[in-house]
């Protein structure tokens, strides 16, 4: 599937100010990145030799910090308790401009790409007692419906070809490395722990292998 870019603007928001840039892909479906210190940092960054370890970790600090985020409604907008995605948008967000070079891939597929109304099915079944992952089985849909075949192009509309990656989603690493970006470090992101999302967290570590061990055995809610 082929993607276009739109149009771009500037976005003041409570984190800082971003540049807002939309993308449409064939079928009219649209995507939005949100950058910070784009594309002039990231071409800098292929500038700084890494000689020593000084300045190394300046080169490392210029490369991008990108965060894949795909669309949740009752979260992002409605701080839904149910899973820990408006914390994680939020944390990417002030992350990002405290670092001052990066990208949120802002990607319309809600609920993991089963869709809004589907996704309010699942949260019927997962009020009966059900997990996050069998309650989408039950309905007769993927566990994860989610693609990012948009991310590179997205990218690549910044000239950015390396990234530091704000995730906690093996898959996401690996659909960039095999895509030709460089995912040269994974920053986990544990925000939004809470007693109700405390199994949602867990069945994601546990059945659909996020890499949350090391992190979230910190986590009170989750030491059950």
């Amino acid at each position: 599937m082929s993607y276009q870019f739109i149009t771009s603007a500037t976005l003041p928001t409570r984190h800082g100010e971003f540049d807002i840039h939309v993308f449409e892909n064939q079928d009219g479906q649209e995507h939005v990145m949100l950058t910070v210190g784009l594309p002039k940092v990231a071409l800098e960054a292929k500038k700084v030799p890494s000689t020593d370890s000084s300045t190394t970790k300046s080169s490392q600090d210029a490369i991008p910090l990108v965060r894949i985020h795909s669309e949740c409604l009752t979260g992002d907008a409605f701080g839904s308790l149910k899973c820990d995605c408006g914390p994680q948008l939020d944390s990417a967000m002030q992350a990002i401009q405290k670092t001052g070079c990066g990208a949120i891939l802002y990607l319309r597929q809600e609920g993991r790409g089963i869709g809004l109304t589907n996704k309010i099915r699942a949260y019927a079944l997962q009020d009966q007692g059900h997990d996050t992952l069998d309650a989408n089985l039950m309905l007769g849909l993927p566990a994860d419906a989610r693609v990012y075949d948009m991310c590179k192009p997205m990218l690549a509309h910044v000239d950015v070809n390396e990234v530091r990656l704000i995730t906690n989603n093996p898959d996401k690493v690996a659909y960039l490395k095999e895509h030709g970006i460089n995912v040269v470090e994974r920053v986990p992101s544990v925000v939004g722990v809470n007693d109700i999302n405390a199994d949602y967290l867990a069945t994601k570590r546990d059945r659909m292998g996020h890499l949350l061990d090391q992190e979230i055995y910190t986590a009170a809610h989750l030491n059950k």
